[in-house]
């Protein structure tokens, strides 16, 4: 039933889609790796100060999220003839990179007299930053389960878009150790201008497959012309009463406060566990991975038909090969490790988009209407939380461990070096193993359920 829908976009717009992550990912790299490291190491700003404010945007992180999905999930004037996702991406996009230069550039004043001043304009410029990425990610995300409506279509083009954002993450990941220099804030502002060029081309590639057809807006438009608009509150609690909703989500956050964990670290662990300047090259070790391991991954989920299966098994890769970190101190080990680690993480990112594919089919089966907006928002609220995560292990760590803010390297005490294995390597490797227990034991789609759902969706012309 429904093979005709199978395929319905050409590989080039998919490729075009995969822009719009490769954004997101590159992005969210320069932004994640750099952020706590400029304001404690470069400008030497008091970690508790920094981790209170990261605690604060990440509250408005989390919020804003499903806020963006609920109102932006609604027919607007220019819906008719630009679609439901297409002007928001624009709009966002453009607006999320331009400011990412604002948090780059504090003012000018001593990081000890002045603390407070960073602390004001840390969460000024980052909750404008995240603002304009919800508006821009919630919609570009909502978009794939809507556009893409096969099981096998949505593997193809994650499994086109994946490598795409790989090397995004890759240019995220190599371009600024190549510019920046810890001990000068100037070179963070050319950074920050670079990424905003990228940023702006990148955008404009993937318009192509960011805008709906027009069959796509008559048929949302036609749909929601004959449902009642659900309360914020009354659909947040429908969504999760959706047990593979709910327990994705689990999955989902946990897995983040991996990567965000591991990403934030890289900076500390390179200056002060091995002390050799190998950034660049640890980067490049896990973006290797994950592109080798990418289209692999992608293939191995259309032959066993089954993306819970693939998901666990790298689930328990990540696991597996972030706990070594919690001990290493030698270049060549951390370079092979971080390879491997990256063809968990490949694999990871390759299945995200069709798992979470998988549960919005199940609510529109279910609830016959599409919400993805909304789930998306949901889904990144939840998400979010690991940033908080971050900055309260970061925080809580520093100082237990006695780190010394803005210090060379002869200033930190032993303690505060292994501080840096906790919170680059102990911490996210017990999230990650939570992370595939509470998917093995409680996500409950199952290739049966999956393909029935998409029949019913196929029935209800959803």
């Amino acid at each position: 039933m429904g093979e005709e829908r199978v395929i319905e976009h050409s590989k080039l717009n998919m490729a075009s889609y995969g822009f719009g992550k490769f954004l997101t990912e590159f992005m969210e790299m320069a932004f994640t790796v750099w952020l706590y490291s400029f304001y404690v190491r470069t400008i030497g700003v008091d970690s508790l100060i920094i981790g209170t404010a990261v605690v604060i945007y990440a509250i408005w992180n989390a919020v804003n999220d499903p806020l963006v999905g609920y109102l932006t999930n609604k027919p607007f004037k220019f819906t008719k003839k630009w679609g439901r996702r297409f002007p928001w991406i624009m709009i966002g996009g453009i607006a999320y990179i331009l400011s990412y230069i604002l948090i780059f550039t504090p003012p000018d004043v001593d990081p000890q007299s002045g603390a407070w001043i960073f602390f004001l304009w840390f969460i000024a410029s980052t909750c404008i930053f995240d603002t304009f990425n919800s508006i821009f990610f919630v919609n570009f995300a909502s978009l794939f389960p809507d556009k893409f409506r096969s099981v096998n279509e949505r593997r193809k083009a994650t499994g086109i878009q994946t490598p795409i954002g790989i090397v995004g993450v890759a240019l995220g990941a190599l371009l600024p150790p190549m510019i920046i220099d810890s001990g000068e804030a100037s070179t963070f502002i050319l950074n920050a201008g670079l990424v905003v060029i990228i940023g702006i081309v990148v955008l404009m590639l993937s318009i192509p497959g960011s805008r709906e057809d027009q069959v796509t807006i008559d048929r949302y438009l036609e749909k929601h012309d004959l449902e009642d608009r659900e309360s914020f509150f009354k659909t947040l609690k429908l969504s999760l009463k959706q047990k593979s909703f709910l327990f994705f989500i689990i999955t989902y956050t946990l897995y983040r406060s991996l990567v965000i964990s591991f990403q934030a670290s890289i900076p500390f662990f390179v200056e002060f566990v091995l002390e050799e300047e190998v950034q660049t090259l640890l980067s490049a070790g896990f973006l290797v991975g994950a592109l080798i391991s990418s289209p692999l991954w992608a293939y191995i989920a259309q032959k066993t038909n089954n993306n819970k299966t693939v998901m666990l098994i790298n689930s328990f890769l990540l696991t597996i090969f972030t706990i070594p970190f919690i001990f290493l101190n030698s270049v060549t080990i951390a370079l092979i490790v971080m390879i491997f680690w990256g063809f968990g993480l490949g694999g990871f990112w390759t299945m995200l988009a069709p798992t979470f594919g998988d549960v919005i089919n199940e609510s529109v089966a279910n609830n016959q209407k599409r919400q993805e907006g909304i789930f998306n928002g949901f889904l990144q609220f939840f998400g979010r939380m690991a940033i908080l995560v971050q900055a309260i292990s970061f925080a809580s760590v520093h100082t237990l461990t006695g780190f010394v803010e803005g210090g060379a390297l002869i200033d930190q005490p032993s303690s505060a070096i292994w501080g840096v294995h906790v919170h680059f390597a102990l911490i996210p490797a017990i999230f990650m193993l939570l992370a595939m227990i509470v998917f093995w034991k409680f996500y409950d789609l199952t290739p049966d359920k999956v393909l029935l759902n998409q029949e019913k969706i196929i029935e209800l012309n959803l």
